[in-house]
């Protein structure tokens, strides 16, 4: 008689198949004064648990994708497919690995512990022994991960499932904190976006975190060939290591990446738009300053007039400079050839600083030389 094949096998076959002539897509994203933008996606799942791929497929996508480091965390509470896919809780990690090393992909041992809220998901990084979380009480399960080194984060804070109406900090969040539990708390969790994520995250002291959670193929949950990119943390480290990875994440140098916007402390995203726009020229006209700005990055940049500007200076509201691309705008003003240089205020608005913030930055302009552009205008 002959015996069905069961189905997540037939998935992990056809998704464990490499493919041939293998092209990296770069996710051009600057560094910044005295550190390197790694990009890292730090909540993934493969069929020891209940996502759809075997885990080497998690690292090619990685690749295939411009990213720098991963973090393969399965449910610990929740696997289906045990009865096909056997392994302790560590196997994921331990297939993963020899294959993230050969392709340049940093591997971090992580796992999730899934429970209702409160208190909700975590992912616990640079585990040691993944199998030693699967305890009853939930408190006992991040013990076991703060006493092994883990770099604890909350999942998905705003997800309506356990949050329907409110995404609310409970006082287990408070607990955790207190007792070493609770290092970071996720943004931007594929498409859920939390904005109360970043104000707790700036009022606790914890990094925020950006992840995609796929369960699927990455190709099934995101466009890639129409440019669509995975939610995912920017990691500003000293070097391209595991080491550095932790350092910055310990240190709270992060930011989130998702949907073309970036969340993250003040003072970063501030470094990261210097790295990002450059001002290419600016020509002196008869009632203007004609200004080129250029973007180096794959992230468009959307700016907007703040207030505070100096009276009659007239100029865009709204613009944005698309990524790998130029804008040219205008300012206009009375007798230009009186001006030495202006300065415009703006707000980025897709550099989020705080719930509903854009990030402030003033932008100096300066004529390329003191001859007036042609023409009258």
């Amino acid at each position: 008689m002959k015996r069905a094949i069961p189905a997540v096998l037939i998935l992990i076959v056809l998704t464990s198949i490499p493919l041939t002539a293998q092209v990296r897509d770069e996710f051009r994203v600057p560094d910044i004064p005295g550190f390197q933008t790694l990009k890292m996606d730090p909540h993934l799942h493969t069929v020891f648990s209940d996502g759809l791929v075997w885990p080497t497929v998690r690292v090619h996508e990685a690749w295939r994708e411009g990213l720098d480091a991963i973090a393969i965390t399965e449910h610990i509470e929740y696997r289906p497919f045990l009865q096909d896919v056997p392994g302790d809780h560590n196997r994921a990690y331990d297939i993963a690995r020899p294959v993230a090393d050969q392709m340049g992909i940093i591997l971090i041992h992580g796992s999730e512990v899934t429970r209702a809220m409160p208190p909700g998901h975590f992912n616990a990084l640079f585990l040691s022994d993944a199998n030693a979380l699967e305890q009853e009480d939930w408190r006992d399960a991040l013990r076991e991960a703060r006493d092994q080194g883990a770099f604890i984060f909350w999942n998905h804070p705003g997800w309506d499932r356990q949050q329907p109406d409110t995404t609310l900090w409970w006082e287990e969040h408070t607990w955790l904190l207190e007792n070493g539990m609770l290092h970071g708390i996720e943004v931007a969790n594929g498409w859920i976006y939390a904005p109360e994520a970043i104000q707790w995250c700036l009022e606790h002291g914890l990094s925020m975190i950006g992840s995609s959670d796929l369960h699927n193929p990455s190709s099934m949950d995101y466009d890639l060939g129409g440019g669509q990119r995975r939610s995912m943390t920017l990691v500003f480290a000293r070097e391209r290591s595991a080491e550095g990875i932790r350092e910055a994440l310990d240190e709270r140098r992060t930011a989130v990446y998702f949907k073309d916007n970036i969340a993250g402390p003040q003072e970063l995203l501030d470094a990261l738009f210097r790295e990002s726009l450059v001002v290419e020229s600016v020509t002196r006209h008869a009632n203007r300053f004609g200004v080129t700005l250029y973007n180096p990055t794959d992230i468009p940049l959307e700016l907007s007039k703040a207030a505070g500007n100096e009276a009659g200076l007239e100029f865009f509201r709204q613009v944005t400079v698309p990524a790998m691309g130029y804008r040219n705008i205008n300012v206009y003003m009375a007798d230009p050839s009186a001006r030495e240089s202006i300065e415009l205020r703006l707000q980025v608005d897709n550099f989020i600083v705080g719930p509903g913030k854009g990030l402030p930055v003033r932008m100096q302009l300066t004529p390329d030389d003191d001859q007036p552009g042609p023409g009258q205008d």
